[in-house]
């Protein structure tokens, strides 16, 4: 099976989603799906796009605090939300 980019991208926003909603759950009622992969797509700035396991683990496994610590820098850079 292979996953075309399109179908991709459809799948790695749903698991961003995903992460959002279970944020909301715990009480950050405001995060988005795509706050979330700027959480984690800022790590592969640098690095270069991961392989798509690691990808889903990161986001999959992004902390709470790993999420607040990236939004209080980027507010503190200026980076619009």
């Amino acid at each position: 099976m292979t996953i075309e980019g399109e179908e991709l991208s459809e799948m790695i926003e749903e698991l961003c989603n995903s992460k959002a909603e279970e944020f909301r759950m715990i009480g950050y009622e405001h995060v988005t799906g795509k706050e979330v992969w700027a959480c984690v797509n800022a790590k592969y700035v640098k690095k270069g796009q991961p392989e798509l396991h690691q990808l889903v683990n990161d986001i999959l496994s992004l902390k709470v605090t790993q999420f607040m610590n990236y939004m209080t820098l980027s507010a503190f850079k200026g980076t619009p939300f």
